[in-house]
């Protein structure tokens, strides 16, 4: 009694020096232990994932699913031909880089899936978006790590990430989906340990993941515009994290502003630059001919008609020209012999566009009123004059009259009509300069036109839509009586005139800062009209976290098939809501003033922040896809699944770790370790049986009974 009075075991208020060192000693050992500890199953985990996604890595031996698409990419960075894409360019410039530095020449043409990689070196491109895929499994690790302190929590985590087949199929093939994901798991893991280091604010550990987090950022936008979600969790976090400085109030208001300029700089401004930094590498190795872009844009490229080219600046009545739908990725005005089939307004002469340079997209600017000859002065084009465009193959005129259009419904028709250039009044269009003044001449591939018909009153214009195989799926042209269409702008591409000067084309060469503007507008629109092609199978987001269908990779003898691990993903599905719940209990009990005792505290805290920034890393990759109406694909729900499978652990523990304070001791632990066990053999034996989906499958498909897949078909839509 007397020495617990005077302090203690050690008979005074504070510990004499040599029991200091010895709890200092006791601590160090222990700190030692846990690091040991934690980088022997870190390294488990790496040797685990080394394995997992490197085995056959070269099969099959074929072009695999969407490799059709990005190794082509690939193939044109190396030989430097321009290409239209609706993704930012660094994914693909990446698997060029990776290819080039490996043997890959860019000669094979990946026309399809199933065709043969024979004496290509392919291997080299899947060995790199393979090793990027895998670093999500310690990616994953780390995160849950810095969120929650707990090795078990890190480990059940990093195991669901790397137990899940779908994760794995997903990551071997030569696709922009595991450079994605690497980027995005990236940029989190960036963002948990810059908050770790909050306390060592401006040293070089908290800098070197500051900027770590940025270039993270800009790449995971530069390869997929759905990057864009993780760089909205990191602004949000770095809003609440600049809150949480602004109120502590043992610093200076200086020391909040200096935390704003330097994430200012390294979230904002450097990715801005990284970003805009790989759009002109994209444009300055891509120095070939393509036609999806404008007259102005093609004129850089090399091969195009327009590179180097020389054409009069002004355009004058009896010129041969092409004229180019003005809207982004628009066709040229084309005609051809064949007629619009019965029943398809008039019985005359289609008129589309078509993206491609032909010969029959070229058209004799006349008067309408007369013809021009060769003895005839030269007379410019002006705005507000009337004009008739005859077709130069088959000699007909552009032509409208009060017939529905093919698909437009609201339009008139467009057909070329007449004999030998004679037609009718419903042949005479008016040219209007956009934006122009009176009498303001018409020059080539600047002067943005429209055509208003002198009768109909209505705007000449390219809708977009893709016409039917009697149009050879070209696009539709019509007459549009609302003149605000803003596809109805067009410029004159190609003007040949012998009798006015030639000028260069490169007085319309735009700048870097046009060009950039224009692919994103390209890309934007690209990605907003993507539609689904005939057969392709597509989803919708309700049926991506039910894990409803799947998705052929390869369907030859040798099968691969993607989808995910079902325990896993209907695990991951039960403890989202299960987090919901909790955090709705907990929100409402301290709402109430309800008190708690101070490890129940920690754990809530642990609940609502960790757990709580997967949760909304998890909402903003999934929850707005449910507003895009572009075509959608099972894959678009693997950067959320990662969210939800390194939120599935932290949430578990949360529920079993007051097992304890419930039950007997004994009791306690045999029932934790038990479930703890069977978690485990759940998850492992379950890759185990789902393996073959992403290793490969030969025999007979799983709807046979002899199938050694037919016992795992648990849902009638699973079709491998």
């Amino acid at each position: 009694k007397k020495s617990e009075r005077a302090g203690g075991p050690w008979g005074s208020s504070r510990p004499t020096a040599r029991a200091k060192d010895h709890l200092k000693h006791k601590d160090s050992f222990y700190a030692t232990g846990e690091t040991i500890n934690w980088w022997l199953v870190f390294g488990v985990v790496l040797l685990l994932t080394g394995w997992s996604r490197f085995y056959k890595v070269s099969e099959p031996d074929h072009v695999c699913w969407d490799e059709t698409h990005f190794g082509k990419m690939g193939s044109w960075y190396i030989n430097r031909t321009f290409f239209f894409d609706v993704h930012p360019p660094l994914g693909k410039m990446l698997i060029a880089l990776s290819g080039y530095l490996t043997g890959y020449d860019g000669q094979f043409p990946f026309e399809k899936p199933g065709d043969k990689y024979e004496n290509v070196n392919y291997v080299g491109m899947r060995m790199f978006c393979t090793f990027l895929g895998a670093c999500i499994v310690p990616f994953g690790f780390i995160i849950v790590w810095e969120l929650t302190r707990s090795l078990k929590a890190a480990t059940f985590s990093s195991m669901f990430i790397l137990c899940d087949v779908g994760i794995l199929t997903l990551t071997q093939y030569i696709l922009l989906d595991p450079i994605l994901l690497f980027f995005v798991t990236g940029s989190v893991m960036g963002m948990v340990k810059v908050h770790s280091c909050r306390n060592r604010a401006f040293s070089s550990s908290w800098w070197f993941w500051l900027i770590f987090t940025g270039v993270m950022l800009a790449c995971a936008i530069s390869v997929k515009f759905v990057g864009l979600f993780v760089v909205i969790l990191v602004g949000i976090h770095t809003v609440a994290d600049l809150w949480d400085v602004l109120g502590d109030l043992s610093k200076p208001v200086r020391y909040t502003v200096k935390h704003f300029i330097a994430r200012a700089v390294c979230l904002i401004i450097l990715p801005a630059f990284l970003y805009v930094m790989f759009f002109y590498i994209h444009l300055l190795v891509l120095s070939k001919r393509y036609g999806f872009y404008s007259s102005a844009f093609q004129s850089q490229l090399e091969g195009n008609s327009l590179y180097n080219a020389s054409m009069p600046r002004e355009v004058a009545y009896g010129a041969a020209i092409t004229l180019k739908n003005h809207r982004t990725g628009g066709g040229y005005l084309h005609s051809h012999w064949h007629l619009y089939p019965e029943g398809v307004g008039a019985r005359q002469q289609q008129v589309t566009t078509y993206t491609h340079k032909d010969d029959n997209n070229l058209f004799l600017i006349k008067k309408y009123n007369s013809e021009s000859s060769e003895d005839d002065e030269v007379e410019i084009v002006k705005n507000g004059d009337l004009v008739r465009l005859e077709h130069v193959t088959t000699r007909r005129n552009i032509h409208s009259h009060k017939e529905m259009a093919p698909i437009s419904k609201k339009h008139y028709q467009v057909t070329g009509y007449g004999e030998n250039g004679t037609g009718d009044a419903n042949d005479v269009w008016k040219v209007v300069i956009v934006a122009g003044k009176d009498n303001e001449v018409v020059t080539t591939v600047s002067s943005k036109l429209k055509f208003i018909h002198y009768l109909q009153h209505c705007v000449l214009t390219s809708s977009g839509k893709q016409l039917p195989k009697w149009a050879y799926e070209q696009q539709e042209v019509s007459c549009n009586s609302n003149m605000r269409d803003k596809n109805a702008l067009w410029n004159v591409e190609d003007n040949i005139f012998p009798k006015l000067p030639n000028v260069s084309f490169t007085v319309y060469a735009p700048s870097f800062l046009e060009r950039f503007l224009e692919s994103h507008a390209v890309m934007f629109q690209g990605n907003a009209g993507l539609k689904p092609k005939e057969g392709e199978v597509t989803s919708r987001p309700w049926q991506w976290p039910i894990n409803y269908r799947g998705q052929f990779f390869s369907g030859n003898s040798y099968r691969i098939y993607l989808l995910g691990n079902p325990i896993i993903w209907w695990g991951n599905l039960l403890f989202l809501a299960a987090f919901f719940l909790i955090f709705a209990y907990n929100s409402i009990r301290e709402q109430r003033g309800y008190g708690d005792h101070p490890s129940i505290k920690e754990r809530k805290q642990l609940m609502s922040n960790g757990c709580g920034w997967l949760f909304v890393g998890w909402a903003l990759h999934y929850v707005p896809f449910w507003a895009m109406g572009r075509v959608l694909y099972f894959h678009h729900y693997f950067p959320a699944l990662l969210f939800s499978s390194m939120l599935t652990d932290p949430v578990l523990r949360y529920i079993i770790e007051p097992i304890p304070q419930i039950l007997p001791e004994k009791i306690a632990n045999t029932m934790y370790h038990w479930l703890i066990g069977v978690i485990f053999s759940a998850t492992v034996y379950s890759f185990y049986l789902f393996s073959p989906l992403a290793y490969g499958m030969s025999g007979p498909s799983s709807t046979d009974p002899n199938s050694t897949m037919y016992g795992l078909r648990w849902m009638e839509s699973w079709e491998f």
